[in-house]
């Protein structure tokens, strides 16, 4: 039988150690290579050619989103299953935006493990079970966002821009080149496009989906 070859990218040599053993116990996986840190794994991965590449994300150097990221934009036919104790949302929708390939938590069952190293390399995604519903709430609530920002116009999605970065009304006029009346009349617009009361909310908005970098 043929063996699936991985490689296991973690910072804490005792965790490669434990999941090599782990992987190679029932014979049908070979651990064909090791990183301790991002750059360390793609300086090594044209030289041990994995299928599946074990991928944790806190790392120094380079971390695990960034060497995904890396790949993704090569194009590398390597699949890639994240393997964090990382359970938050943040993390998650970062890696699926990317393309990741699986996503699986290291307090999974060693069995789990196998069958999603099984599931990507067989094309498939595999995203762990339990944080299937909160991934598909996150992301039917980022479609409505989305939904919200189609509404703007250009010159309102300029006021909007300007209200979180702290300008008041009369700078927004000077700086767009409007009158003052219409910078208002733009923002009662946005409120109710985007369904916020005040300028604190339109800034966490604008913050939230993007439309500024803090």
């Amino acid at each position: 039988m043929k063996k699936i070859k991985v490689m296991i990218v973690d910072d804490h040599s005792l965790i490669r150690e434990g999941l090599k053993q782990l992987l190679e116990f029932d014979g049908s996986i070979e651990v064909v290579g090791e990183a301790s840190n991002g750059i360390e794994c793609l300086e090594k991965i044209d030289s041990v050619h994995p299928e599946v590449l074990l991928l944790d994300i806190n790392m120094p150097e380079k971390n695990g989103i960034e060497v995904l990221k890396e790949m993704k934009e090569k194009e590398s036919p390597i699949k890639v299953l994240i393997l964090t104790v990382h359970n938050e949302l943040e993390y998650l929708t970062q890696a699926v935006d990317i393309g990741v390939d699986g996503y699986i938590l290291k307090d999974s069952e060693s069995s789990e493990l196998k069958k999603a190293i099984q599931s990507v390399l067989e094309g498939e995604n595999y995203i762990q079970p339990s944080l299937i519903p909160a991934l598909n709430n996150q992301l039917v609530n980022r479609d409505i966002e989305k939904d919200k920002i189609s509404l703007l116009t250009n010159r309102e999605l300029e006021v909007l821009i300007q209200v979180a970065n702290g300008m008041f009304n009369k700078e927004i006029a000077t700086n767009l080149n409007i009158s003052e009346r219409t910078v208002k009349n733009h923002i009662s617009n946005i409120f109710k496009k985007i369904d916020v009361s005040d300028r604190t909310q339109a800034a966490v908005f604008a913050i939230k989906n993007n439309i500024i970098k803090l």
